[in-house]
């Protein structure tokens, strides 16, 4: 072999090594926003889905051939350990006929002396309701910043699809929970002693 033939052979080598590197950086940057999609799409861990007004009114008219199958639907509020804020479900529970749109409130009091912002995270269990669970309007879409001591009562829109009905895996659940976890949504905000 020589000596052209073996540098041409390891440039080409090279190469492919630097474009399956490069390839796999891209990668690694896109997963987050790919796996977020994939989630959001396919309701995958729990993750709940966004529904417009028509949607709405779709699954309504759908729910009046199902025969008034209502659920549990249960409330929970967290927040993470650097959140000086009081947050939690005015109702824990409520019973929601399938495909009929309701309200849920939370409230959420700043228990610091500096201004707040927060973004709610959140997630459904069973996982597999995720996909059925249909949020028309949230207080979780946007961030919320309160101020010292204030309080603010935030409403969710919701309905559960009529189309969990014909999914095997939602067979014998009865209850679906609802759960938001509030973060700082600014690393600035100064943390309250």
């Amino acid at each position: 072999m020589t000596t052209a033939t073996l540098e041409n052979r390891n440039l080409r080598t090279m190469l492919l090594a630097f474009a399956a590197a490069l390839g796999m950086l891209g990668l690694g940057f896109a997963a987050v926003p790919l796996y977020d999609m994939f989630c959001r799409v396919t309701g995958f861990g729990g993750t709940t889905q966004v529904a417009s007004e028509s949607d709405a009114a779709t699954a309504e008219r759908l729910a009046a051939s199902a025969g008034g199958v209502t659920y549990s639907i249960r409330f929970d509020a967290n927040t993470a350990r650097n959140m000086p804020w009081q947050f939690e479900p005015v109702q824990v529970t409520d019973t929601v006929s399938i495909g009929q749109r309701d309200m849920a409130f939370y409230t959420a009091r700043n228990t610091s002396d500096v201004p707040i912002t927060g973004t709610a995270t959140f997630n459904v269990e069973p996982e597999q309701a995720g996909a059925y669970f249909n949020k028309i309007q949230c207080f979780c879409f946007t961030e919320q910043t309160l101020q010292p001591g204030q309080e603010i009562r935030m409403p969710v829109l919701y309905y559960v699809d009529p189309a969990a009905l014909e999914d095997p895996n939602m067979e014998g659940v009865e209850q679906i929970t609802l759960s938001y976890t509030f973060h700082r949504a600014i690393e600035g905000d100064k943390n309250p002693s």
